[in-house]
C-alpha cells in the first residue's frame, strides 16, 4: 500500500509544533520521544507501520478542540485513533501527521433508563458501555469480536457491528447523538437523545467517515433491555456450500434470529486447539441464536432446526445450559485469536447477499488453489458480512504481496454478486484503491464534495478511504 511524500515543510516545523502542543497539554498527554511513537505507528492491520510525528492523548473535548485549532493553523495532519483494533488500517498515521487518541476519553457522563439512552465519552471500550448498564437489566447492542478492546469512537468511524447486528442492526442503528470537533477546532453537537433530531440528517455522515470529517469525543447510544432469555444451536454440515445454502434459507423462512455465525473448517480446527469449546469433527459449522421467551425460543429454534434437517447436517447440537452457551460462543469469540497462533493473515470485509453465499464460498475456496494460500472463513452468515481469513507468511518475500492480490479479488467477487466491499472494518487503506471498482468517478466526487466541506485542507486521517490520486488532486485543488 503506498502512502504520500511526507510534507517537508511540516517536517521542518515538527519541534515548534510539538511546542505549541506541550502548552496546551500536560507532559503524559503529548508523546514525542521516538521509542515512544512507535506503539502508535501501526494498528490491527500490522503488515503496514509509519511512525507518527507526535502522538497527543487529550481527556476533554476541550482539550481535543485546542489541539485541533493548533493543528489547523500549522496545516498539520490528524489522524484520529480510538483503540487501534482497525483491521483496514484506519489508524496508520503518516510520517507529517500527528496521532490524537481518545483512549484517556472514558467518563460515563450519563444514563437514562426511562429514555433507553446512556451518553459516554468516545474512548470508552464497547464492552464497557454493557457493563455500566447490565447490572440493571440492559445491555448495549452492537458486539464486535474485539469488543472487549475497542472503543466506541472507532465502532463509530467504521460503523462496527458484530455477532447480534442481524437483529439489533449495527452502530449507525444504536446512535443518537455525538459531540464532533472539526478540523479547525468548532465543537458540533449532532443529533440528540431521541430519533429524528431536526435538520438535515449529519448524523448518518458522521457514522461511517472514518475519521474524514471530524474527531467524536462524546456519544449518546441507545441501550436496550435484556431479552428473557437466548439459546444457540450448533450445526454441523459436510460443506461451505451446504451450510451457505442452510443459511439462506433460514432468512428466506422470515425467522429472525439474534446471529447467525459461520465457520469453516480450517477456523473449526485452530479453534478447538485455542479454546477447547467442543465443536463437531465438519467441513462447516453455523451457530444460530434466537432469544425471547422459552416458548418463542423453542418454536423459532424448531423452525431452524427443520431448515437445518433438509440439508442433512453431520451434528445438530442445542444448548441445555448457560454454560454451554457460553462455550459455544467461546469459540466463535476466540476464532481471531486462534488463526493468528498458526499464521499470519489478513482479514477481509466484504459483505454479499444472503442468497449468494454457496456460490461465494465455492469461488473463494477455488481461488485459494489459484494463489495458493489457504483461507478461513468465519463470519457474520446472516447479514452476508464476509470475513475471510487469507493465511500467509509475513517472511516470505512477495506473500504479502500475493495476499493483497488474493484479497482484491475476493472484494471485487463481493461488488460483482451485489454486495459492497465493506461490512464493518471500513475502507481504510487496505481497500482505499478498491474503491473504483465499486463507485463511478461522479459517486467519489460527491462523496469528497462532503469532506471539502468539513475538511477544505484535507487534513483529517489523511491516504484512507479515496484513491491516493484522487485525494492529492483535491488537496491541490
Amino acid at each position: 500500500m503506498d502512502m504520500p511524500i511526507p510534507n517537508a515543510a511540516i517536517m521542518s516545523k515538527r519541534d515548534r509544533v510539538i511546542a505549541r502542543l506541550a502548552d496546551l497539554l500536560p507532559s503524559e498527554a503529548l508523546i514525542s520521544d521516538e521509542a515512544e511513537r512507535r506503539a502508535y505507528e501501526c494498528d490491527a492491520l500490522t503488515a503496514y507501520r509509519c511512525l507518527p510525528l507526535a502522538v497527543v492523548l487529550p481527556d476533554s473535548t476541550e482539550q481535543v478542540a485546542a489541539i485541533m485549532k493548533v493543528c489547523h493553523e500549522e496545516a498539520v495532519p490528524v489522524v484520529p485513533r480510538g483503540s487501534g483494533t482497525s483491521l483496514a488500517g484506519g489508524a496508520l498515521p503518516t510520517e507529517d501527521s500527528i496521532i490524537l487518541g481518545v483512549a484517556r476519553l472514558r467518563e460515563v457522563m450519563e444514563v437514562s433508563y426511562p429514555n433507553r439512552t446512556i451518553r459516554v465519552q468516545s474512548g470508552i471500550t464497547n464492552l464497557a458501555v454493557t457493563g455500566e448498564v447490565e447490572g440493571d437489566g440492559f445491555f448495549y447492542a452492537p458486539d464486535p469480536s474485539s469488543q472487549l478492546a475497542c472503543a466506541i469512537a472507532g465502532n463509530i468511524a467504521m460503523n462496527s457491528g458484530g455477532a447480534h447486528c442481524l437483529k439489533y442492526g449495527v452502530t449507525t442503528n444504536n446512535l443518537l447523538g455525538v459531540t464532533l470537533v472539526t478540523m479547525d477546532g468548532t465543537v458540533l453537537e449532532i443529533g440528540g437523545t431521541h430519533l429524528d433530531a431536526a435538520g438535515y440528517d449529519l448524523l448518518a455522515l458522521i457514522c461511517g467517515s472514518e475519521g474524514q470529517l471530524g474527531i467524536v469525543t462524546e456519544a449518546t447510544l441507545r441501550i436496550l433491555p435484556k431479552p428473557e432469555g437466548a439459546r444457540p444451536v450448533l450445526m454441523g454440515f459436510d460443506s461451505n456450500e451446504v451450510a451457505g445454502a442452510c443459511v439462506s434459507d433460514i432468512i428466506k423462512a422470515g425467522v429472525l434470529p439474534v446471529a447467525i455465525e459461520f465457520m469453516d473448517r480450517p477456523c473449526i480446527r485452530a479453534t478447538e486447539d485455542f479454546a477447547h469449546a467442543g465443536y463437531p469433527d465438519c467441513e462447516a459449522l453455523l451457530i444460530v441464536e434466537v432469544e425471547g421467551s422459552d416458548a418463542e425460543i423453542d418454536e423459532q429454534l424448531g423452525l431452524i432446526k427443520q431448515i437445518a434437517h433438509r440439508h442433512n447436517p453431520v451434528e445438530l447440537r442445542e444448548s441445555q445450559s448457560d454454560e454451554e452457551s457460553k462455550k459455544i460462543w467461546l469459540g466463535r469469540k476466540s476464532a481471531f485469536g486462534a488463526m493468528g497462533q498458526i499464521a499470519d493473515y489478513m482479514c477481509l470485509d466484504g459483505t454479499i447477499p444472503v442468497s449468494s453465499l454457496p456460490y461465494v464460498l465455492k469461488r473463494i475456496g477455488e481461488m485459494s488453489e489459484e494463489f495458493g494460500l489457504g483461507v478461513a472463513n468465519v463470519f457474520h452468515a446472516g447479514d452476508g458480512n464476509m470475513h475471510p481469513l487469507i493465511l500467509y507468511d509475513a517472511n516470505k518475500p512477495g506473500d504479502l504481496e500475493l495476499c493483497e492480490a488474493f484479497g482484491a479479488e475476493i472484494l471485487k467477487l463481493c461488488v460483482e454478486v451485489g454486495g459492497c466491499l465493506t461490512g464493518e472494518h471500513g475502507v481504510g487503506i487496505e481497500k482505499r484503491d478498491l474503491m473504483n471498482v465499486q463507485f463511478a468517478p461522479d459517486d467519489l466526487d460527491a462523496q469528497m464534495a462532503v469532506k471539502d466541506v468539513f475538511d477544505p485542507q484535507w487534513l483529517l486521517n489523511p491516504a484512507k478511504v479515496f484513491p491516493l490520486e484522487a485525494s492529492a488532486a483535491r488537496r491541490a485543488a
